[in-house]
């Protein structure tokens, strides 16, 4: 079986794809930077190189492909809604076509338990609870690269989705990093009262699950999937212990959830007017996700894809703090 994983250059992509050629499958990796997969093309993957918005290349990409699974796409707390829509929408758009076009039997897409944010606290959010309307380009463009892949069914394509929530572990660049970056500074507070529990997803975890979505067959196929370790932890716990494992002091300095949004809303108004509007330090969607309680229920995957999260969230921060530790990053 011939696997092509997109945002092979990335951390789930480039993580997923080495977790499958050490499985013994054939793999195909596309990216834009060469650099960013020399790692996985010595462990024996093919490397084309390219850009997914172009729909030739995805087309050829394509070629004698068994499975897609696709990793590739724009991710963050701030941005244009135009770029988000190019890499999350249109790109998957021409996954879908070019699969469609190379008759690739499954595709496997990434998408995100982010598009279930609302700013309201939730507790073992099912797959069907779906906001109908969204606070952040990053979260409705997800949703809408998923109805372009569901979509697809009817012409015979096998199709799976998977919704992982705070994925973390070697390579990991989204979330510990920033608030190291700021703790170093003494710039982080708690939000609220510092209870709100949350979901994180050990990256073997999420390995574990996408080559499921690979394997599995019948009634499990289209379907979208919440994907987590299932044990729910206070947010600010777990940012402690990356940080008592770093060798910085613990946050503890609290700040109200009113004041933390209306300092976000004034950083994105003042970045918005700045050369480059470059990424605001405290957004209001990052206020949200810091301080709303927020955990899936992830009995569809055990259930449809014999998910068994059996990697702890505490092996998955160590993991990364060792790896992080090892970077010479801009951020150190």
């Amino acid at each position: 079986m011939k696997i092509l994983v997109t945002g092979a250059s990335g951390f789930i992509g480039g993580r997923f794809a080495r977790f499958a050629l050490e499985q013994g499958f054939d793999v195909r990796v596309s990216g834009r930077r060469a650099e960013g997969v020399e790692h996985l093309v010595r462990r024996g993957a093919e490397f084309i190189q390219g850009d997914l918005t172009d729909a030739l290349l995805v087309r050829d990409l394509c070629v004698d492909v068994d499975v897609v699974v696709h990793c590739a796409g724009h991710v963050g707390t701030w941005g244009r809604y135009q770029d988000f829509f190019r890499d999350n929408v249109l790109v998957t758009e021409n996954v879908v076509e070019a699969c469609l076009k190379q008759r690739v039997r499954r595709l496997v897409h990434l998408s995100s338990a982010s598009l279930y944010v609302d700013g309201h606290s939730h507790l073992g959010l099912t797959e069907d609870q779906v906001p109908k309307r969204f606070k952040h380009p990053y979260a409705e463009t997800k949703f809408l690269a998923e109805q372009r892949v569901f979509g697809a069914q009817e012409f015979g394509l096998e199709v799976i989705a998977l919704r992982p929530q705070f994925v973390t572990g070697a390579g990991d660049m989204s979330l510990f990093p920033r608030l190291l970056a700021q703790q170093r500074k003494n710039r982080v507070a708690i939000i609220g009262n510092g209870l709100n529990k949350v979901d994180f997803t050990s990256m073997h975890n999420l390995s574990e699950a996408l080559m499921s979505s690979v394997l599995v067959s019948g009634s499990a196929l289209g379907k979208a999937y919440n994907i987590s370790n299932g044990t729910p932890i206070p947010f600010w716990d777990v940012v402690n212990y990356v940080m008592r494992q770093m060798h910085l002091p613990p946050v503890t300095r609290y700040r109200g959830y009113g004041g933390a949004y209306c300092v976000g809303a004034l950083s994105e108004a003042a970045c918005k007017l700045w050369p480059g509007q470059p990424a605001p330090t405290l957004s209001r969607y990052g206020v949200q996700v810091m301080n709303k309680d927020f955990t899936l229920d992830i009995s569809r995957a055990r259930h449809y894809l014999d998910y068994d999260p059996n990697v702890s969230l505490w092996t998955a921060l160590d993991e990364f703090c060792g790896w992080w530790k090892a970077q010479e990053s801009p951020y150190r």
